[in-house]
């Protein structure tokens, strides 16, 4: 099959690769849909990933699409097994990015998305994809019949905005500001306002500004290129919560001084390794603010982002805005390098 292949830094290739055989358990699925992500586009730049990609490796990790084989076995142990799969050949599938493992401490005390023995899954820029045994029993999720494959394809992105949006404890008619225009950044923007808050989005590019707007944003703020978040605001507006969305150290201080006494910042951004941030410390104590970070997803946001998505909060047609066959997906993560950015693109994976 036709798969894309990162070797390095900036370097990504179309080769052919030989898929390989199932072992018990395990899952093959025929891609019917693969988006671009923003994490994917860091991999790009770098060249790997600590904890999800080490290079040589078939990229992409956002996907959906139909089961196509199964991993048996004659034992009748091992066939007990595979048979608590919930999935058969022939259904429409979403599977997640990753599966924890159920056994260490944090997923003993309700913190899966930081589990220790975190199973990741890569190679969604590809004709197939096999699903390991641990992923396609906790995170392997069968679509409803009319659900479209782009659609669900957004569930592993939106399950980490989800996780967000449950840790900040956010409540109807809260004012919350989202810092950061992107995919995620929409995402949080969308969530917020189905579920009753006032957003205002601080961003910038005008179709991803507009698309704030189609989300039910009540206020969009333009950051000029050379300008910061906190003077593009208004210097007396301050918000109960306030979602980073970008990743910058500038704008993870900016979100401080912009949520009010007793407020919630989520800085949901990675910055890049190493970085650091000053915080005003008399401000954070005096004003009793909450400071939290979100990673990542459970088994539990990446159903409920599914179910975001079958009930229509979330749709492929307001986040996917270009198409791009598999043969030119180099150049597709070459212009997206340079800063020519589309919100998600479409990766046709056979052409």
């Amino acid at each position: 099959m036709k798969a894309a292949v990162l070797y390095g830094k900036q370097d990504v290739r179309i080769e052919e690769v030989v898929p390989r055989a199932l072992q018990l358990g395990e899952v093959r699925i025929q891609i019917e849909a693969a988006l671009t992500c923003g994490t994917d586009l860091k991999v790009y730049k770098r060249g790997y990933h600590a904890q999800m990609i080490v290079p040589p490796a078939v990229f992409g990790h956002e996907l959906a699409g139909v089961v196509s084989e199964i991993g048996h076995s004659k034992s009748e142990n091992e066939t007990a097994q595979t048979s608590r799969l919930a999935c058969k050949i022939g259904d429409r599938v979403v599977v997640a990015n990753s599966a924890p493992c159920g056994q260490c401490f944090h997923c003993q005390n309700d913190q899966e998305n930081l589990c220790d023995n975190l199973l990741f899954l890569n190679g969604a820029y590809a004709e197939s994809i096999v699903i390991p045994a641990r992923i396609a029993q906790k995170n392997l999720l069968i679509l409803k019949g009319k659900t479209a494959f782009r659609d669900a394809a957004l569930t592993e992105p939106l399950a980490c905005v989800v996780q967000g949006i449950q840790e900040t404890n956010i409540k109807a008619g809260q004012h919350v500001l989202v810092i950061g225009a992107g995919p995620i950044g929409l995402m949080f923007v969308a969530l917020a306002r189905h579920l009753g808050c006032e957003v205002t989005v601080a961003g910038r590019g005008e179709k991803r500004l507009e698309a704030a707007k189609r989300f039910g944003a009540r206020q969009v703020v333009e950051v000029p290129s050379q300008g910061n978040v906190v003077s593009a605001i208004s210097a007396t507006q301050r918000f109960d919560v306030v979602f980073e969305a970008v990743g910058k150290p500038e704008t993870w201080e900016a979100a401080v001084g912009l949520v009010r006494k007793g407020g919630a910042v989520n800085f949901f951004g990675g910055c890049p390794a190493g970085t650091t941030v000053t915080l005003d410390t008399s401000l954070l104590h005096y004003s009793n603010l909450k400071l939290l970070a979100s990673y990542h997803h459970t088994p539990g946001t990446i159903r409920r982002a599914l179910g975001f998505i079958e009930g229509g909060v979330i749709r492929a047609a307001d986040f996917v805005d270009g198409e791009c066959p598999l043969s030119a997906l180099p150049e597709l993560f070459q212009s997206m390098a340079t800063g020519n950015r589309a919100v998600k693109t479409l990766i046709r994976v056979r052409e």
